[in-house]
Order: structure tokens, then C-alpha cells, then sequence
């Protein structure tokens, strides 16, 4: 989610395997670089994958460049994606991307076969998100802040895990990225809210 201060990124936590809950504690949002995050959703190998080819790749680019942007994270991860579609090797994937840098926060949306799209507002993956999208449509506002989106994100995924049985998990990850950089959302806090 796109707020006046940055970027808000959340996700659940159960990752299944068909019909079976595999983890109750699984990730799916990680830290690319300072000022970037990234969300997953599908395939749990092939977006722990690119979770690692990126933070190698954007490690590379920082060095060669001297800075990092968000748009310039999410074609690298575009291009990776298309051309894995195209040798017939798709990543069963859904990705978000969401940064700060010298333009302001900055959001993109991913998919398997290398389309990316920015988002001014929000986006959403996996398969909670018909329902917690609609939380989102009814209440989002581009001035809140990142607090303020912090809380609203926590209300749309609780929404999901209640009515979407892939979604759910011990807790919820959630991070915003700021100029202050990447910064993970307390455990106790999400715990309060979820309540």
C-alpha cells in the first residue's frame, strides 16, 4: 500500500500444500536492500528464489551504481521472471514490490511471466485477497500514513483469514518502508490489533 509516507507490505503467515497446512509461521515478506521489500505468494521455492537472486542482484547494482531504486528492482525481477516464462520454466509466482527512494514510495506489482505494473494505491496477491481487497477499496486513503495503512492492512488480511482457509498462520509480517528505510511492524503491536 502506497501512503504519503511510504510503503506499507503485509502478509499471513500459513503457507499450505494442496489442502495441508505446511507452515503456520511461514515468511513472505523479506527485505531486499535498505529501502526495499518484497512480498510472495504461490510457489514457496520459486519465490524463495527470486527472494535470493534479487537481494544478489540488487547488491551488484548498488555497487556498480551507488544507489537503488524501487522501478529499477522491479524490472531486474521483471526481466528474471520473463525470461524464465519464456524457456518454458515459469516461477509459479506472485510478487509485490514495494520501496522509498529519491522519488517517494514507489509500489509494483509482479507476475509469473514478467508483467509489472505500478501501483499509485495498493495491490494484492494470494488467494485471501479477493476478500481483503475489499476492505481495502472501502477504506484506503492516499494521505494516511504509514501507521495509519499499518493498521488498515492488518484489518484487510485478519478479514482474509477469516473466510479464505489458505490464509491465516500464528501471525501476521508486516514492514514499512520510509527515507528511514525498511522497518518490520512489533509482534506485540500486530498481536494488539489483531484482537
Amino acid at each position: 500500500m502506497v501512503c504519503k509516507d511510504g510503503v506499507v507490505l503485509a502478509a499471513d503467515q500459513k503457507a499450505t500444500m494442496g489442502n495441508i497446512v505446511a507452515s503456520k509461521e511461514a515468511q513472505k515478506v523479506f527485505r531486499i536492500t535498505n529501502n526495499i521489500a518484497m512480498t510472495i505468494a504461490g510457489s514457496v521455492g520459486d519465490a524463495q528464489a527470486m527472494v535470493r537472486l534479487l537481494r544478489a542482484e540488487m547488491k551488484l547494482y548498488e555497487l556498480e551504481n551507488n544507489i537503488v531504486t524501487v522501478k529499477a528492482a522491479a524490472t531486474l525481477l521483471s526481466n528474471i521472471l520473463r525470461a524464465s516464462y519464456k524457456s518454458f520454466v515459469p516461477e509459479l509466482v506472485q510478487l509485490v514490490i514495494g520501496g522509498y527512494d529519491h522519488t517517494g514510495p514507489r509500489l509494483f506489482s509482479l507476475d509469473a511471466a514478467g508483467g509489472v505494473t505500478e501501483e499509485r494505491t495498493f495491490t494484492f496477491t494470494g488467494s485471501g485477497s479477493p476478500i481483503a481487497v475489499g476492505v481495502l477499496e472501502d477504506q484506503y486513503d492516499p494521505d494516511m500514513t504509514t501507521k495509519e495503512g499499518v493498521d488498515l492492512l492488518l484489518r484487510a488480511i485478519k478479514a482474509a483469514r477469516e473466510r479464505d482457509v489458505f490464509s491465516g498462520g500464528k501471525s501476521m509480517t508486516v514492514v514499512t518502508v520510509t527515507d528511514k528505510g525498511v522497518e518490520e511492524v512489533p509482534q506485540p503491536y500486530i498481536e494488539k490489533m489483531l484482537k
